[in-house]
């Protein structure tokens, strides 16, 4: 822990966050070695200071270090840049060139945006990295050198090898040591310290007051996504200090100086051309079985008083029953009747279910629950067929796997048909039945 103390005061880093602690720790642990590290994080985090440290704590801290943007070179040029070219190679060619790596031999260089280094310089670079020879644009000598890489990049670059836009061998030989740089949005408590740094760095370079927040507007920053990161603070921060005539800046103050420092990202559902319809698929399958669920259980309500109507039915009690009326199309009349175990007058039902208070006291207190009487076979269950018990399963998983295989059943198993029954595309079919193992 004292060791990461004084590694942050020497190169100036501020923060306490957890995640930052753990890729400062990786760094120093590497920096003594020789090994290749892949820094990774978003844009503006600091990707560059990493890798300063790692070669300032490293045996090589007296030899030269160069930091090159991979992107910014011409994808003509490149190779010319990294690795030098014999005269007369290409046309301008008028004398021999020295590359980085040849110029740079017992430094280090620092590969940033590595992603977007074209592919046949990958081959040169995975070269280096496995025998630490290369050969010159033009030339058909091989000149050794002995230089540490360190790579960084803000993009996932398994994604770009699916894409066939990235080597997977040099990934593999780039990535023996991972750092990953945190957002500044998951160190929210570090966003303060790091604006009164850059806001006292200001007034200092200008002498002038430094500004202050208060506790509005500090949480107002804590709470912002900085998308830009450390680097769009410190330009907030700058900004602040020049337009703000007032030294303690508050959360109205600062929000019309910064008004984009109020907006939040809120989540939301999203995806490209091919996901997106996949996901609605999905839904349409969810309201499908619901829809499909409130049909059976209003099915089912019809049947129970279908059966109570036409059965000799014995009840107790039928506050159970309130609460399932049935579809009027399926109400008896008002001249049905119950038949109580009663020499007293049968009571008028009243939508279907006679009123509590009327026939309460006419009731047989043995007779416990409903019974259907095994010899009557009534018409109404040949009518509704067999019957579903509902039960307390409501996973949704289990219920949408109930309504795809019903579909592969009712068309043996033609899934363009079935995807088509359940409003779904072939793909996504495919892909459920993979998940249930269909």
């Amino acid at each position: 822990m004292d060791n990461l103390l004084s590694v942050k005061q020497r190169f100036g880093i501020i923060g306490h966050s957890p995640l930052l602690d753990r890729a400062l720790s990786t760094a120093v642990r590497v920096a003594n070695t020789d090994l290749t590290v892949l820094i990774t994080g978003e844009s503006g985090v600091g990707k560059e200071v990493f890798s300063k440290i790692i070669h300032a704590l490293s045996a090589r801290k007296h030899n030269q270090f160069i930091a090159i943007n991979c992107g910014a070179i011409p994808e003509g040029t490149i190779n010319s840049e990294l690795f030098g070219h014999e005269k007369g190679s290409f046309t301008g060619a008028t004398s021999e060139r020295k590359g980085y790596f040849e110029s740079y031999d017992g430094g280090t260089i620092f590969l940033d945006e590595i992603a977007e280094m074209p592919m046949d310089t990958q081959a040169y670079l995975l070269r280096i990295l496995e025998s630490g020879e290369f050969i010159r644009v033009g030339s058909n000598k091989t000149v050794r050198t002995d230089v540490r890489i360190i790579a960084a990049t803000n993009v996932d670059l398994e994604d770009r090898i699916k894409k066939g836009k990235f080597r997977e061998d040099l990934y593999f030989r780039l990535n023996t040591v991972s750092i990953t740089v945190p957002a500044l949005r998951d160190r929210a408590d570090d966003v303060y310290l790091l604006f009164r740094k850059f806001a006292s760095d200001f007034a200092e370079r200008h002498r002038s007051a430094t500004v202050q927040l208060d506790e509005r507007a500090q949480m107002l920053i804590k709470t912002y996504t900085w998308p830009g990161n450390v680097r769009e603070l410190k330009n907030v921060a700058e900004r602040v200090s020049v337009l703000s005539e007032e030294r303690v800046i508050t959360a109205e103050a600062l929000m019309e100086i910064e008004p984009r420092i109020s907006t939040r990202n809120l989540p939301a559902l999203v995806g490209n051309g091919t996901d997106a319809p996949g996901n609605m698929q999905e839904r349409d399958i969810l309201y499908k079985f619901l829809f499909e669920m409130k049909q059976d259980l209003n099915d089912l309500k019809s049947l129970v008083f279908e059966l109570i109507k036409s059965n000799d039915l014995r009840v107790t009690d039928l506050r159970p029953f309130r609460s399932l009326e049935p579809p009027r199309s399926m109400m008896p009349s008002p001249e049905s009747r119950f038949n109580y175990p009663s020499n007293k007058e049968t009571v008028p039902l009243h939508n279907g279910l006679a009123d509590e208070e009327d026939y309460a006291e006419d009731l047989n207190p043995q007779v416990i629950i409903p019974q259907v009487m095994p010899e009557h076979k009534t018409a109404a269950s040949s009518a509704f067929g067999s019957v579903e018990i509902l039960d307390d399963n409501y996973r949704i998983e289990d219920h949408e796997k109930n309504l795809i295989q019903k579909a592969l059943r009712k068309y043996k198993g033609r899934r363009k048909e079935a995807a088509k029954e359940l409003g779904i595309s072939e793909r996504t079919l495919y892909r459920k039945i993979k998940q249930y193992d269909l």
